[in-house]
């Protein structure tokens, strides 16, 4: 490696912190194949910040992984001829050995350099540490990767948070040297209990039409963690089995599929629904508890941005609960302006302010949808409609593209900001 390219991998590193100070390190060496690294700490205030390693390819491109101090993992690519906008949704479209591929959106962390989080539990990760070779687009260019010694890498990555972790900086050495398979394991679930059989439960949300052939969108976090068949059903009918065809966890989409064909869709709205027009949310809130009918609830567009200024998210007051996931946010016109997805964790909220929050609620935007349908190459209706329907006209339309969508998962963590 060149001087030229080690200055530029240090730079990744202080950039890849993901934070506004700047990271410190390597500390330790990680050194497998191509890939360098070691444990980086925070500039400012010396804690231990994450472990990482990195390749540089021949097209240019430079490949990170990531795994921080609290077992959260990351992939990174760089290349130098990109200009990037910091905050703006970067799409990519990862393929694992030739598989279904997976429509992702990075987000930019400096002018090139692109940061894809991997939750431990999605099925992105679970394919990247299984794959051999992998394949990303973006911006009309096909990066090619080879991933034979991934399965010697992440594991000296999971050693290195591990001894970072259990004796601070001073343990830091060659953690390419792994001890036991019991440390190691230690470290994928930091202060985690030996692991107990998966329970299962009931998890349910909702879904809608965009296509004849079937295609429903929803919200990734419905079916996430499912164990066996999806099903899905139009209100009053009998379940059916639904295949998973595609997903995007960073923007919390995914995309389904019914066998036969549909007449009744929904349509996308074309233009993007200003702030303080009326909105109507169709889904099905704790399904079971409450009414087996969907539910309708009305509101406004409060803001044209989510937590921290999201601008992939419309803040709305439309009363969203658990099992809304997924389900449309209409206009006026019927039209499809938003897939609901989130209320504001109000426990947290009160901790943190002492005030309790009111009506507010989060759609993702159809500027999203649109790009992950189109991604997924998937047809889909737009309208320009303008005229305003009654919110009963709107209901009785809507019941013949929303679904109630369920499955059995595995019990984890609930995520109090998600329905």
């Amino acid at each position: 490696m060149t001087c030229r390219v080690a200055a530029v991998v240090a730079l990744l590193w202080s950039i890849f912190a993901n934070s506004n100070a700047d990271a410190r390190g390597p500390y330790g060496s990680i050194s497998i194949g191509n890939w360098q690294g070691g444990a980086y700490t925070n500039d400012q205030s010396g804690s231990f910040s994450h472990c990482a390693a990195g390749a540089r390819y021949a097209s240019g491109i430079y490949f990170l992984v990531m795994i921080d101090h609290g077992g959260g993992w990351s992939l990174g690519f760089m290349h130098e001829q990109w200009s990037l906008t910091t905050g703006q949704a970067f799409p990519l479209t990862l393929t694992f050995d030739g598989q279904q591929p997976f429509n992702v959106h990075g987000v930019p962390i400096a002018d090139k350099l692109v940061r894809v989080p991997m939750p431990s539990n999605s099925s992105l990760i679970s394919q990247f540490r299984r794959a051999k070779a992998m394949t990303a687009y973006t911006q009309g260019q096909l990066f090619q990767f080879n991933l034979d010694q991934t399965g010697q890498l992440l594991p000296v990555l999971a050693n290195c948070v591990a001894k970072i972790r259990q004796s601070g900086l001073a343990s830091a050495g060659d953690f390419s040297v792994l001890p036991t398979a019991k440390a190691v394991a230690a470290a994928a679930t930091p202060d985690s209990a030996p692991a107990k059989p998966d329970k299962l439960f009931d998890q349910t949300g909702t879904g809608f039409l965009v296509s004849t052939n079937g295609h429903l969108v929803t919200n990734a976090h419905v079916v996430q963690g499912c164990v066996g068949d999806i099903l899905g059903n139009l209100s009053g009918e009998a379940p059916a089995k639904l295949r998973l065809v595609s997903s995007d966890e960073t923007n919390d989409l995914a995309l389904l599929q019914a066998t036969g064909s549909f007449k009744d869709i929904a349509t996308i709205r074309d233009k993007a629904i200003p702030s303080g027009d009326s909105v109507v949310a169709i889904g099905y809130p704790f399904h079971g508890l409450l009414t087996s009918d969907f539910t309708v609830t009305t509101g406004i567009v409060s803001s044209l941005s989510g937590i921290l200024n999201d601008t992939r998210f419309l803040q709305i007051s439309a009363a969203v609960q658990p099992g809304n996931s997924g389900g449309p946010l209409l206009a006026a016109s019927g039209d499809v302006v938003g897939v609901v997805a989130a209320k504001l964790n109000a426990i947290k909220f009160v901790r943190a302010t002492g005030n309790i929050p009111e009506n507010i609620n989060f759609a993702i935007k159809t500027g999203a949808l649109r790009d992950f349908l189109d991604n997924s190459v998937v047809p889909y209706q737009i309208s320009d409609a303008k005229a305003e329907l009654k919110t009963a006209e709107i209901a009785r339309n809507a019941r013949a593209f929303t679904f109630l969508i369920s499955c059995k998962a595995k019990a984890k963590e609930k995520e109090t900001a998600k329905n």
